[in-house]
């Protein structure tokens, strides 16, 4: 076959020819990211974007003549296609929507290897030629100085990516804790390690064939995969979309990099749209929080936990489940606030239901989205909409909190700073200043919770003891789904 092809005249394929199928790939990325920005689009942008990475795949192997490399380079490629759409098939039916975090992270990092080992592998291949000058002639368009920044670039961000990725996954899996973990002199080390990164990046640019570039090159390696890890170790669980969204950028950052070791201009366009676009927002989850990427990258936030700054002067007040049925049968406009714990307890459907019985009880029913709600951008919105919960009845904070002294009953789903009023009147607060959900203006506040414990700030919630808030404890899911067996009977 592999001879069939190479007979044939499009193989290779005109040089005119590939630069217009990457120019249409480059236009399926942007109006697929374009889609995803939306809930009613984003199933149609994600497969948008996957036709284009798939004629973008397509188009590279007729470009790099593979098919003409012979049987076992067509044998090797066969079955790297074939291992890779077996492992995103297998990921795509069987993971399950709340482990959607940890699968992001997870794939970030496999983004970030994958530009790690190319700029490694053509980094390798140079050094078989006589001269990084002569691989240039041969293989690129490019001075030696472009070549080795390029490379090093990919090797120094793709290692963070790869490794700050894998430890991220492993805190959202619970692999690992997921609090934050600060050790001796963490900033100096960080610093020394990124430091040393950049300093070896511009001595193996200045001079890739010098005496120790070698040396240098490896170091670059093998500082980059620690300092992945270094960095994300003392960020905890609850500023993961912040985490995860910067991870992203940088898995794109790392991809551009690698498109220009390989003069492959899709490569670059792309990389350079996850970059842009994460890093976008990445400020925004950041401002969502009132916080700056400094502080959530280095301060340990939530590491030490403790009670907030101002006296609560309240108890905790449980409810019992016939009562919360009672206020819930007699309130004419319900909200639903979700986090983590709807996520954990894997309630998103149990609240569907409950919400469509409310409604058909003749209550306006809406469910308040913070930014940064759950483990990743967008998390509570992934799950509500896998719920088939209507786009219409998400409303983003701004718009839902100048309603909520209207609202009968706020239900907090396991949400914690997000809804602390401790944000908003108390200075001396580590999350004041942080925009909230007002659900402490509801007329009645029902929080669902397992127990007594505190958010990932590990502070006390002053909403739980006010005089018109109550506590519902046990698994969310168990609850809902005892309160809709409730309205049924």
């Amino acid at each position: 076959m592999s001879v069939f092809l190479a007979s044939t005249q499009i193989f290779p394929l005109p040089a005119e020819w590939v630069s217009f199928f990457y120019i249409i790939c480059s236009a399926l990325f942007i109006f697929g990211i374009k889609m995803l920005g939306k809930v009613q689009t984003a199933a149609r942008g994600n497969t948008v974007s996957a036709v284009g990475m798939a004629l973008a795949v397509i188009v590279t192997i007729l470009d790099r003549q593979v098919f003409g490399a012979g049987k076992e380079a067509f044998l090797w490629l066969g079955v790297a296609l074939a291992i890779g759409a077996a492992i995103g098939m297998l990921i795509a039916k069987k993971v399950k929507m709340t482990a959607m975090p940890e699968m992001v992270a997870l794939l970030n990092g496999f983004g970030g290897l994958a530009s790690f080992l190319v700029a490694w592998a053509e980094y390798a291949r140079a050094l078989g030629y006589p001269s990084i000058a002569q691989y240039l002639a041969d293989n690129a368009a490019f001075n030696a100085g472009f070549f080795a920044v390029s490379t090093s670039l990919a090797v120094f961000i793709g290692g963070i990516t790869f490794t700050g990725s894998v430890l991220a996954f492993l805190k959202l899996g619970e692999f690992v804790s997921g609090r934050p973990f600060l050790f001796p002199a963490q900033k100096l080390i960080n610093l020394l390690l990124f430091v040393a990164c950049v300093a070896g990046t511009v001595i193996f640019a200045l001079n890739p064939e010098g005496a120790y570039a070698r040396e240098i090159f490896y170091a670059l390696m093998a500082i980059s995969l620690l300092l992945g890890f270094t960095i994300v170790l003392p960020i905890g669980g609850g500023d993961m979309p912040v985490v995860i969204s910067l991870l992203n950028s940088l898995s794109g950052m790392a991809a551009c990099a690698a498109g220009f070791i390989l003069m492959n201009n899709v490569l670059i366009v792309a990389g350079t749209l996850v970059g842009a676009s994460g890093i976008v927002l990445t400020v925004i989850m950041a401002k969502a929080m009132n916080r700056s990427i400094g502080n959530i990258l280095f301060s340990g936030f939530g590491a030490q936990g403790g009670a907030a700054s101002k006296q609560s002067g309240g108890e905790l007040k449980p409810i019992s489940l016939e009562d919360a049925y009672y206020i819930l049968e007699s309130a004419n406009n319900v909200v639903f606030i979700p986090g983590y714990g709807m996520a954990v307890a894997q309630a998103q459907h149990a609240v569907k239901e409950l919400a469509g019985i409310l409604e058909d009880n003749g209550a306006q029913v809406r469910f308040a989205i913070h930014p940064v709600a759950g483990r990743m951008p967008g998390h509570m919105n992934v799950l509500l909409a896998e719920a088939d919960v209507p786009y219409e009845q998400l409303w983003e904070m701004a718009k839902i909190n100048p309603t909520m002294p209207q609202v009968d009953v706020a239900i907090v789903i396991g949400a914690n700073d997000v809804v602390n009023p401790a944000a908003a009147d108390d200075p001396a607060s580590p999350i004041y200043g942080m925009p909230i959900i007002k659900a402490n203006e509801a007329k009645t506040v029902i929080v669902l919770k397992r127990g007594k414990g505190t958010g990932f700030s590990g502070l006390e919630n002053q909403l739980f003891v006010l005089a018109h808030t109550r506590m519902l404890y046990g698994d969310a899911k168990n609850t809902l789904t005892q309160l809709v067996a409730q309205f049924k009977e």
